[in-house]
């Protein structure tokens, strides 16, 4: 199941190339109704938005931590982010275009990212001992991805998804089938 705060063509793209059937559900769909779809994982899409304004998404993300996998991008990230204790804040720039540098912390690869945001989940805010910080921005050590350590959700800041590219994020892709596959 997919969260439609603004989805993009292209997630779909990616998601149905790694062999996954995809149902769309609106942006306000409780997560009861989410669940009752027994979905194999649920993808919380991008979107244009402050994340602090949109509680009910928040509580929706709350309801489905624990209970199926689940990857976001973007506005699913900063979403995420509150729904696991944090807060996001406003960048005095924002980050926009299709060249920013993002260190994968665990690896050391830098992955060239396309981006359009203005707001950032805060560092500061996040429970390290519930989740991991996976991706930090180069340009400004923002987060650029996180996960969580004992439940199966992730998220990038970045849009993988990305066309004409950079390509180099497309893996996540293949990461979240991997993490709905052994959850």
């Amino acid at each position: 199941v997919a969260y439609d705060f603004g989805l993009k063509l292209n997630i779909l793209r990616r998601l149905r190339q790694q062999g996954m059937r995809v149902t769309v559900v609106a942006a306000g769909t409780p997560a009861a109704e989410v669940l009752a779809l027994k979905p194999a994982g649920v993808f919380l899409s991008n979107g244009p938005a402050d994340p602090a304004a949109l509680a009910y998404a928040i509580a929706n993300i709350r309801e489905l931590v624990g209970k199926v996998p689940l990857m976001g991008i973007c506005l699913g990230h900063q979403l995420l982010g509150w729904a696991f204790g944090g807060r996001t804040c406003r960048l005095k720039f924002g980050h926009h275009g299709c060249n920013h540098p993002v260190q994968e912390l665990a690896s050391g690869k830098v992955e060239i990212t396309s981006q359009n945001h203005n707001f950032t989940v805060d560092m500061d805010s996040i429970d390290r001992s519930s989740v991991e910080v996976t991706h930090m921005n180069l340009n400004d050590n923002t987060v650029e991805g996180m996960r969580h350590r004992s439940e199966p959700a992730f998220s990038v800041q970045y849009h993988p998804e990305a066309a004409p590219g950079p390509h180099d994020s497309h893996y996540l892709f293949h990461q979240f089938k991997e993490l709905i596959l052994t959850a």
